[in-house]
């Protein structure tokens, strides 16, 4: 509990011990009146200063007004105990409402408590502690065991094994070793580490990703601006009901003769004020989400708003990039097919054209090759996108790619027997033989793919470059509905625009990719979601959701996690609604008292609050 809520709950306490204490004293008249003021303004002061800005400003009706004018009411008819008591008891749900909304922030904050205090520097042959913003890029830190990486960087000196669980919420550690790129916010586990920077503290993952989370809140869910639209019309009118309740019955009375009965009415009028407070939706429908936010994140997975949080529980179409989201995106050489030349040279003039590039088949082939490259024997390298790469190495025009790019080029090649990713090679435009490279599908692809249509997934669609042969054996393996092989970038935003075409309504779309290369497709989804995104910037960038690690069974949790939000976020609205138009309902007519009034106002508020609670328990029992 911090200053504010301390002092807050010793205001409460006075107030209601002077209350007591004061129900005691045989007093009458001014005398009691003035008794009575006491805890009302060692209770009330701030709400009715809160409401007299208000009205300055412009905005009058709010539950700060409601209040006042209820409890001013109440006291000016006599009814000093009940005045008193509906602002202590208000007091005492805006208490209980503070501490819930803390509890969730602190819940969340501890989540994603990856932010290092310091970064260590070595200097004279001792260790300083440094703010991590301060540590510019190309500077050696020291990592202990025990302490969080601080920035992104390269290990230059020591092993150890890494706990990166605050970013992905799996226990499992990972090995690091000189030469591997490390990421803020990870905890060293063992060994003692000297790390490279490669990014300043701002543009670091663990930056980012704090970044992501506080302005999560932002992005405001349907059912959150609803809230806010509701309360804007929903309060004023009744304002408005509430004044004609205390002024047309008395004034029909007199008019047919009867007494007026001006008290009774009025009462009946306070009573429906203090009812019609809206502080059980407007509080506990923005805390649904932030809970489930703060639980998903706990998960690693990243929600950048309610608004997609809320989406996930509509996604009926989820689109998957095959390459590093269905199948892990490591590449191994398996194969090596000459025509008219050797291996090891078509192996070499493969590996030579493909040095400038880092992608996962880049990758592999240079580690087939395993020499050294000399770079300076390749030239004019051009990349064409979706069918492969070409280079001038001693003379002779190399291409490197696809079926596509010996098409595109004319040459007639060979088609492989095996099914697997095939990199043909040609010279001069004379064919060389092909090289098979091998993608492992990830152990728990085809029960993620499963776990999609259990929580409601119509059709599960692969979209890739591969050639459609690898493709429909990928996509047969793990009983996919849809395969799209052979795909440009381009090709594939055009995919995406034909499903969301053919979708109903009120269905979404999800693409899931690694948020660097499918960028295009990840914006033009209703939902973009990053796959594997540890460390990644681009991904953090273009998604609206992140997962932090390569786990795809993460998509259905997501979504199972969005629906148990959704589901709490409409008991409230239904519960909070339906007890407070009873309670309307039944205060107009005079059988509810200001007691009642005050279950109806701080009683639901403090059961809806309780209920938005839940939404932070991630442990929900996945699809």
């Amino acid at each position: 509990m911090n200053k504010k809520q301390k002092k807050v709950m010793l205001r409460i306490i006075i107030a209601a011990l002077l209350l007591v204490t004061f129900h005691f004293v045989p007093v009458e008249g001014y005398l009691q009146l003035i008794l009575y003021l006491v805890p009302y303004a060692v209770i009330g002061y701030d709400i009715l200063r809160k409401a007299v800005l208000g009205i300055i400003h412009g905005e009058v009706f709010d539950e700060n007004f409601l209040m006042a004018v209820a409890t001013i009411g109440a006291f000016a008819l006599g009814e000093y105990v009940e005045g008193s008591a509906v602002m202590l008891f208000y007091q005492v749900g805006e208490l209980f409402q503070s501490y819930a909304v803390g509890k969730s922030r602190k819940n969340i904050t501890d989540l994603m408590d990856i932010r290092p205090d310091y970064a260590n520097i070595e200097e004279n042959g001792a260790l300083i502690q440094v703010d991590p913003d301060d540590v510019e890029v190309g500077s050696i830190i020291v990592v202990q065991p025990g302490e969080k990486v601080p920035i992104d960087g390269v290990i230059v000196e020591g092993t150890t094994t890494l706990n990166t669980s605050a970013l992905t919420g799996e226990s499992v550690p990972r090995q690091a070793k000189p030469g591997d790129e490390v990421i803020s916010g990870c905890v060293n586990l063992s060994g003692l580490l000297k790390i490279e920077t490669t990014k300043e503290f701002e543009e670091s993952t663990v930056s980012k990703i704090l970044e992501l989370v506080e302005n999560s809140s932002m992005k405001k869910s349907k059912s959150e601006n609803f809230i806010t639209r509701f309360a804007k019309y929903y309060t004023p009118a009744v304002c408005y009901g509430a004044l004609a309740l205390a002024l047309l019955p008395p004034i029909v009375n007199m008019l047919m003769g009867n007494p007026a009965n001006w008290s009774v009415w009025v009462i009946r009028a306070l009573t429906t004020l203090v009812i019609s407070c809206p502080c059980a939706l407007v509080i506990s429908i923005p805390l649904s989400f932030f809970g489930g936010i703060g639980g998903a994140s706990a998960k690693g997975i990243l929600v950048k708003g309610s608004n997609y949080l809320e989406a996930l529980a509509d996604t009926k179409y989820v689109v998957c990039d095959k390459t590093g989201t269905l199948t892990k995106g490591v590449f191994e050489v398996t194969n090596i097919v000459p025509q008219g030349i050797s291996k090891e040279e078509l192996l070499e003039k493969a590996a030579y054209v493909e040095s400038f590039s880092n992608h996962p088949i880049s990758k592999s082939l240079k580690t087939a090759y395993g020499k050294d490259i000399d770079t300076s024997k390749v030239s004019d390298v051009e990349e064409i996108s979706g069918y492969g790469v070409s280079a001038v190495i001693d003379g002779k025009k190399i291409y490197v790619g696809n079926t596509k790019f010996m098409k595109k080029l004319h040459v007639s090649y060979t088609e492989p027997k095996q099914v697997a990713t095939e990199v043909h090679v040609a010279m001069d435009g004379v064919y060389g033989g092909y090289i098979l490279i091998s993608d492992v599908v990830k152990e728990n692809a085809k029960e993620a793919v499963e776990k999609l249509k259990k929580a409601g997934v119509k059709q599960v669609v692969m979209l890739t470059g591969d050639a459609k042969r690898t493709a429909d054996a990928v996509g047969k393996k793990l009983s996919v509905d849809v395969v799209k092989s052979e795909l440009l970038p381009a090709d594939k935003v055009a995919e995406v625009e034909k499903l969301l075409e053919q979708k109903g309504a009120k269905e979404k779309l999800a693409f899931v990719g690694d948020g660097i290369n499918d960028a295009p497709v990840l914006s033009r989804a209703d939902l973009g979601i990053a796959m594997g995104a540890l460390g990644s910037d681009a991904a953090i960038e273009a998604a609206d959701i992140v997962l932090m690690d390569d786990d795809p069974a993460k998509i259905a949790l997501a979504i199972k996690i969005s629906k148990k939000t959704l589901r709490i976020v409409y008991q409230n609205i239904v519960f909070a609604l339906a007890i407070k138009l009873g309670c309307l309902a039944l205060g107009a007519i005079g059988f509810v008292n200001m007691w009642w009034a005050i279950f109806a106002d701080v009683g639901v508020m403090v059961i809806a609050v309780l209920n938005a609670t839940r939404a932070l328990q991630y442990k929900v029992k996945e699809p």
